[in-house]
C-alpha cells in the first residue's frame, strides 16, 4: 500500500507542478483516494503491526537505476511502472486475504490509462512547445495556386499547416498532400492531414486531424502508427477532457466565433476557451472565426495557440496576415 500510495503522489505532482494540468492532477488524485479507500479496509491497527522497517531484508537492495533519473519525466515514468507494480502485488496477495482483488485489477487498468495520457501530454507539450499559428488550406484550383499559397503561408511563419479539402477526389488530394508535405519540409513547418489517416501515411504528414465524428484516436492510431501527431476537433470540456484521455497529442477547441469558412449551429465560444486553459495543459488550438481583429479576445481565455483559415485565406495579403496574428501570438 505505501508503495503505491507513494508512486501515486508523485504523478500527482508532476501533473500539478510539472505539466501544470488540473485535469489529469485531479485524476491522479482520484486513483489515489480509491487506494486509501480499498486500504481502509483493513484495520490500521493490523498495518501498523505489520511494518517493520530495521528488519525488512528489502531496505538494502539498491540498483544503480535507482539512485538517478534523466528528467522529470523519467521520474513520473519509472514512478507508474512502480505503482503497476504495487497494484499487481496488491491484487494478488489479496486473492489470499480475502481482500476485493476486483477493485485492485479496476485500478491497475485506471493506472495504465493515466500513464499514456500524462507521458502523452508530457511529449505533445515538447514537441509542439513553439507551435502557436496553424493554419487550414483547401486543395486550391490547382497545384499551382496552393503551392504559391501554402509558400506565402509558411515563409511567413506559420507553424503548422492542414490540407482540408472535401471536393477533391482521392487522387487529386493525395497530390496535393505530397505537394504540401514538399513544402512544409522545406520550410520547416508541421503538415497535418485532415479526416485522412491514410493519405497522411502515404504523404508522410506530420499528422492526422480528426472530428468527433470521424475514426476514433484508438482507430486512427492503429492506421498511422505510434509517431505521428493525432489532433481531436473537441466543443466542449467533456471532449476535451476524453480527448487527453484517449491520447491525442492536441486538441483544436470551437466554434470560438462565426466563420466565413464552414458552418455551425452553436458556438461554445470564449467560455470553453477559458475552461480548457484553466484544467488541460495538452497543447490546445482555439478554432473558428478567429481574425487579426478578434486574436486578442482568444488570448484573453488563457489559449495561447490559434487554427485560422479564413482569416488568411480571404485577405489580399496573407502574409501579412499571417505575420500579424502570429506577432499577437508571440507576444504573450
Amino acid at each position: 500500500f505505501n508503495r503505491a500510495a507513494e508512486a501515486l503522489r508523485v504523478l500527482e505532482e508532476y501533473c500539478r507542478f510539472g505539466l501544470d494540468d488540473g485535469h489529469l492532477t485531479k485524476c491522479w488524485k482520484e486513483l489515489r483516494h480509491s487506494l486509501a479507500k480499498l486500504q481502509s479496509s483493513i484495520p490500521s491497527q493490523d498495518l501498523l503491526n505489520s511494518r517493520n522497517t530495521p528488519a525488512d531484508v528489502g531496505t538494502s537492495v539498491k540498483t544503480d537505476q535507482e539512485l538517478s533519473r534523466d528528467s522529470i519525466r523519467h521520474v513520473a515514468q519509472a514512478s507508474c511502472k512502480r505503482l503497476e507494480q504495487a497494484l499487481r502485488s496488491l491484487e494478488e496477495y489479496a486473492k489470499v486475504l480475502a481482500l476485493p482483488t476486483r477493485e485492485f485489477e479496476a485500478l491497475r487498468y485506471r493506472t495504465y490509462t493515466l500513464e499514456k495520457a500524462t507521458l502523452l501530454t508530457a511529449d505533445s507539450q515538447q514537441k509542439l512547445a513553439d507551435a502557436r499559428l496553424y493554419v487550414l488550406m483547401d486543395g486550391g484550383d490547382s497545384p499551382s495556386s496552393l503551392e504559391n499559397r501554402a509558400l506565402e503561408n509558411c515563409q511567413a511563419g506559420a507553424d503548422i499547416v492542414q490540407l482540408r479539402d472535401k471536393k477533391l477526389n482521392d487522387r487529386e488530394l493525395l497530390e496535393r498532400a505530397r505537394l504540401l508535405r514538399r513544402i512544409t519540409r522545406t520550410c520547416g513547418t508541421l503538415f497535418i492531414m485532415n479526416d485522412r489517416p491514410d493519405l497522411a501515411v502515404l504523404s508522410a504528414a506530420d499528422g492526422v486531424h480528426a472530428g468527433q465524428d470521424e475514426l476514433s484516436i484508438q482507430d486512427v492510431r492503429r492506421i498511422v502508427g505510434p509517431n505521428m501527431l493525432i489532433g481531436l476537433s473537441t466543443h466542449t470540456v467533456e471532449q476535451a477532457r476524453q480527448a487527453v484521455l484517449a491520447g491525442a497529442s492536441y486538441i483544436g477547441c470551437g466554434p470560438t466565433f462565426p466563420s466565413g469558412t464552414k458552418h455551425f449551429d452553436s458556438f461554445p465560444g470564449l467560455a470553453f476557451l477559458r475552461a480548457v486553459a484553466a484544467e488541460i495543459s495538452l497543447p490546445a488550438f482555439a478554432i473558428g472565426g478567429i481574425t487579426q481583429e478578434n486574436v486578442g479576445e482568444v488570448l484573453g481565455t488563457g489559449i495561447r495557440r490559434v487554427a485560422v483559415g479564413g482569416a488568411v485565406a480571404r485577405v489580399t495579403e496573407p502574409r501579412i496576415a499571417v505575420k500579424s496574428i502570429l506577432a499577437r501570438l508571440r507576444d504573450c
